[in-house]
């Protein structure tokens, strides 16, 4: 009987060596001490402010809101996952559903807000693009929801394996390592370098790929992020595919210890505009306290620095629906959450 892919490596891909993925440039080593200081710390020292006292604004969304949204739109239902509708057909990035970014539901960060619409009342999924395996990119109990109507996942290499490993079909899934593409109902879909890790628990740290992603519809360009630090790869592929229409940027859970794998919301802007992006659209934030920071914060100073550099910004209320090619500009739904 073969060993699964998992067991045998990743042969074929540059960025696989003794037995994990590596970033081009190697994350600086981390002493225990340094990991049981920071544990401590989010554990114990947790400021002021990292939850909101008052529900957020949400925007419920409904069937029958979708099959009537023109194309090229795209909603947003927290943290980084968003729905998009290109060419007719849905398509979602690291759905997660679940009260708990955590490998249990009774502990671990637990969402701000409810999804502004369950798994139940989407439409037929023409494709999950999925960019890591951490637990707030890759919820298990809606990947097997999703199963059911959802036509291909889309992943980095590894994170495919995890996927057949839970049940899901090996012929709904396609694994790519970075700078492969795929064709998929009209869209061109590219996997792209990103600065991260990857690991579900103690014993499979960076064992999967992580990535961004290129979604092209044509004459759209569209950038997902994923999650990353921010270096030279962005312009890499600024140079490559850009310029972009919209990027969906991360910008939260950031922290200057672990600025190597999280962007600070300078490097955000920045890789912006290293890509060649037109809109900028901050996602990474607004559902789950994953940082020591207010959470408000990433909306604050991404909306400053974009301003003050001319940058268009846009950040929806979650689960309100945006024209890609022409949303909206950002109007602070985050100060005054009673009223939004």
């Amino acid at each position: 009987m073969p060993l699964p892919k998992a067991l045998l490596g990743y042969p074929q891909s540059d960025h696989f060596r003794e037995g994990r993925f590596r970033n081009a440039r190697e994350r600086p080593p981390t002493t225990l001490w340094q990991s049981l200081k920071l544990f401590g710390a989010v554990l114990f020292r947790k400021p002021a402010g990292t939850v909101p006292k008052r529900p957020i604004p949400v925007r419920p969304v409904t069937r029958q809101m979708l099959e009537a949204a023109p194309d090229r739109s795209l909603f947003r239902l927290g943290h980084s996952t968003i729905l998009l509708k290109l060419q007719g057909r849905y398509w979602l990035t690291d759905p997660v559903f679940s009260k708990r970014a955590s490998p249990v539901q009774w502990a671990g960060p637990a969402r701000f807000h409810a999804p502004p619409i369950s798994i139940d009342e989407l439409p037929p999924i023409a494709g999950v693009i999925l960019s890591h395996n951490h637990y707030d990119h890759l919820d298990h109990a809606a990947v097997l929801q999703l199963d059911a109507k959802t036509e291909t996942f889309i992943a980095p290499l590894g994170v495919g394996d995890q996927l057949m490993a839970w049940g899901i079909s090996p012929g709904k899934i396609e694994q790519l390592d970075w700078w492969q593409s795929t064709l998929a109902h009209g869209l061109k879909l590219t996997a792209t370098p990103a600065q991260h890790f990857s690991g579900r628990g103690l014993r499979d740290s960076d064992q999967s790929l992580w990535a961004s992603f290129v979604i092209q519809d044509r004459d759209l360009r569209i950038f997902f992020s994923g999650d990353s630090g921010y270096f030279d790869g962005f312009k890499a592929i600024g140079d490559a595919y850009g310029p972009f229409d919209l990027t969906l940027m991360e910008t939260g859970a950031y922290d200057p210890r672990w600025a190597f794998v999280h962007m600070q919301p300078e490097q955000t802007l920045q890789a912006h505009l290293d890509l060649r992006g037109r809109w900028l659209l901050p996602i990474h934030n607004g559902t789950f306290d994953l940082a020591m920071h207010r959470w408000q914060e990433p909306f604050e100073r991404i909306t400053a620095l974009a301003a003050s550099h001319g940058v268009d910004i846009t950040t929806p209320i979650m689960g309100e629906r945006i024209d890609i090619s022409t949303p909206p500009s950002s109007q602070g739904w985050w100060r005054d959450p009673v009223t939004a």
